[in-house]
Formats: structure tokens, sequence, C-alpha cells
């Protein structure tokens, strides 16, 4: 291959893989690939090292991007939640509820899945917490292994579209640079712009359409095959929880998701304030139960730096890389190679969307969201696809992709918690019909985007 800008860029992006696959630090791997290839392009005079020079400024926005300051506050939020032991009441308590139906078990756990990821948005966290805390009941209820892991991880999963999710806070500050991007090179200097609360009202109607879809699956299984998913054998008179039972571990959560999403959708609060609320929320909770402790709050407070510099290092990373990705023109060669596709513009997003959904096996959706979207979504965009819709579909096509086999970040989350007797086998056997059905509604969402517009349109016309 000749040495061209765009073949350096090609060579680029096939290096950051390699190093990536080899396990060296994301944010790490990121920089210093980009600065090698930009310090390999200036000495054969394909890059011109002005690029740079950029760089500061990128950070600087970076910094003072107040939509990007919701990510620790939501990190904080779900680890409070985490640590005061909130997913394991409402599991007892669900449990206890439809524990006497076949198969009731199961739904509980999904349900509580559901509540979990709209209260944390942390995929590892609910899976983990799910795996620890359910896994063994459902087992010991003779529930089969795989019903029970594919279960686990998929209602793990749900934090990825279910708002407020960390995921599609970290989109909506990309595809918005990206939406404006390519407004700007078509022409329009006045341009739209798109918000995390746009993306969280679009992932509403779908994310509930996914789990009575799940819940569905489960009852199905459950009347044809009740071996499978059978109700407790002293089932009938074991005492159901009392009004006051449920709704002290029901209320608590359920206002504290309300209040978050409720003031985003109502436009009461932005991104950014509601999770301040959240996070305030989450602590006065925790406080109620008298589970608030100096020992907790060092904990939440260590685990949210950690994973908050995580993310933030990475976006430092990407920066660059993306920054000397377009010094190679690479932007240009993504746009020839997305418009020469067959099929236009549906040739092209099911192109990126497979590429995603593989990157998924191996690479983080930080580092997803953060390298491939805002090189492939400006050209997306000035295709005329919908921001929001485009938003949820790769949303929806990384959970899918957290869940498949051999390579899905649920999976091995799980395999971590799960005991000896379910096998690596039991687990990508159980999750095989949940991605059937994350891929129909994968579909049913191209076919029907409205699923994901509807509600943004409504509330923000």
């Amino acid at each position: 291959m000749e040495l061209t800008e765009s073949a350096l860029a090609i060579w680029m992006f096939i290096s950051v893989f390699i190093i990536l696959l080899s396990g060296y630090p994301v944010a790490l791997a990121l920089g210093g690939t980009a600065l090698g290839f930009a310090a390999l392009g200036n000495t054969l005079e394909l890059f011109d090292g002005d690029f740079l020079s950029a760089l500061p400024n990128r950070i600087y926005g970076i910094m003072r991007n107040e939509t990007l300051i919701a990510v620790p506050l939501f990190v904080f939020m779900g680890v409070v939640l985490e640590k005061a032991k909130i997913a394991e009441s409402l599991l007892e308590t669900m449990s206890d509820l439809f524990g006497s139906l076949r198969g009731g078990l199961g739904i509980s756990v999904m349900l509580v899945g559901m509540l979990m990821a709209a209260s944390t948005g942390i995929v590892g966290a609910t899976v983990v917490t799910m795996g620890l805390l359910s896994l063994p009941t459902m087992l010991r209820h003779q529930y089969d292994p795989a019903i029970a892991a594919g279960a686990i991880c998929a209602s793990g999963t749900l934090g990825q579209i279910i708002p407020p999710s960390i995921v599609l806070v970290l989109l909506g500050d990309v595809l918005s640079s990206a939406y404006q991007q390519a407004q700007l090179d078509m022409g329009i200097f006045a341009p739209d712009t798109i918000s995390v609360g746009d993306l969280f009202a679009g992932a509403v109607i779908p994310g509930l359409l996914l789990v009575s879809c799940y819940v569905v699956y489960l009852l199905i299984v459950a009347w044809l095959n009740p071996n499978k998913m059978p109700a407790p054998p002293h089932a009938p008179s074991k005492q159901k929880p009392s009004i006051t039972t449920l709704l002290s571990a029901l209320l608590p959560p359920l206002g504290l998701i309300v209040a978050v999403l409720g003031s985003i959708l109502g436009g009461i609060a932005t991104p950014t304030e509601a999770a301040a609320v959240g996070a305030t929320g989450a602590l006065l909770l925790t406080y109620s139960r008298k589970a608030l402790s100096l020992k907790l709050l060092r904990d939440v407070v260590q685990n949210t730096t950690q994973v908050t510099s995580m993310v933030f290092l990475i976006l430092i990373g990407a920066s660059l890389f993306s920054l000397v990705f377009r010094g190679f023109e690479g932007d240009e060669l993504i746009t020839e190679l997305l418009s020469d596709l067959p099929g236009g513009t549906f040739g092209a997003m099911l192109i990126v969307m497979l590429v995603m959904f593989l990157l998924g096996f191996v690479l983080d959706f930080i580092e997803i969201t953060f390298v491939i979207v805002p090189i492939v979504g400006p050209v997306l965009l000035a295709m005329g696809l919908d921001p929001v819709w485009l938003g949820i579909m790769i949303a929806l096509n990384l959970q899918t992709s957290f869940l498949t086999p051999p390579f899905g970040f649920a999976l091995f989350y799980l395999r971590g918690v799960a005991p000896a007797e379910v096998s690596t086998l039991h687990i990508y056997k159980g999750v095989m019909p949940f991605i059937a059905i994350q891929i129909a509604l994968l579909a049913f969402l191209a076919v029907y985007p409205e699923l994901a517009t509807w509600l943004p349109n409504l509330i923000y016309p």
C-alpha cells in the first residue's frame, strides 16, 4: 500500500485496534498511537503538525462541558444505591410478591433489573449484583441454569438503554457535536442541536418495549416448560408481603427514578441538574435506611473517582486520536467509503451497525462512543438520518453485542460470580433467546423509527 494520508489513517486505525486487543490501557493506546503516527506523518511530510495545536482547546472544551458533569453524578448515584443494598431489598420483596407464580422469580429478576438499570445505569454493577443475589435463589428453586443465567444477563444490560443511562449521556454529547458538524458540512450555518434529554425521551418506549418482550418470553417458557421455571413447592402457604412492605421497598427507588427522569423529560432540569438531584436523593435514601456511614461514603467516592477518571482519560485520548485521524483526511476517506456502498443510506447504516456490533465484543461502549461515533456519525447524519433514532439504534446495538457469545461483556461479568454448577455453556445458551428479541427490536425500530422519535418530538416540539 502506497504511503499516503489515507493509507496512514487506515494503518493508524488498525494499529490502535491491535494494541487495544493486547490489553494495553485504552486511553494510553489511543493517545500514544495518535502521537506516534503524527510524528511519522510529519517526518514523511504527510501530516501538518499544526493540527495538534487544536488539542489544548479540545481538552479545555471537555473541561467546560456541562453535560459531561452528569457522568460522575450518575456514577455516584448508582454506586450509592449498589452499596446500600437497595437491589437486595427490591428483589426480596418482588420475589415474595410473584414467587407463587410459575416463572414468578424470573419475572421478579427482570423487573428488579429494570429498576436497577433506571437507578444506576451501570451494566457491570447490575449484572454482578443480580448474579450474586438472585442466581443462587433461582437455582435453589430448581430453575434451569440457562434460563436463570440468560434472564440475569439480559436484565443487567438494560442499563444501556433505559434512562438515565451513562451510555446515553455520552452518546448524546458526541452525537450533538456530530450533528452540528454534519449540518455545517451541508452548508447549514444555523444548525439544530440535540440533547441528552432528547435521547432519554427517545429511549423510553424502546426500553419499555424491550422489557415487555423479555417478560412475555419468560411467561411463554414458564407456560410451555414448567419444569424449567417452576413455582416454589410451598409457595401457596407463604405469606404475601403487606402493602406497607411492598410500598416501602418500591416507592423510594421509584420516586428517585421519577425525580431524575421526570425532571429531565418535563423540562424542569437539565441532565446535569437531574443527576445532582439523583446523587442527593440516593444519599437521602441510604440515610433513611440507616445504611449511610463514613466507610460507605469513602468506598463510593473512590469508586466514582476511578470510573470518572477512566471515562475522561479515554475521552482525552480519543480526542487526540480523532484529531490526528482527521489530519490524515480520514474523515474524507470514511465519507467516500460509506457513500460508495451499495444500498445507499441503508447499506451504510447496516455496515456501520455491523462493525459496531463486532467491536462491542472487544471494546467497551466508552471507546466505541468516543472513537467510532465521531468518525461515522457526521457521515450518517449528513445522509439525512435522525440523530435521536441513530443514538437509540447504536445503544440497542451495543447492548446486543454485550450479550452475544463468546465475547459479550455481560457474560464475563456473570461468569465471574456464577457458582460452579452454572457452566459457560449454560450462560451462552441462556442469552440466545434474549439476543433474538433484541435483534427483532432493532429491526422493528429500523422499520418504525417513530418508536424513538415520537416522544422527543412531543416533549420538545
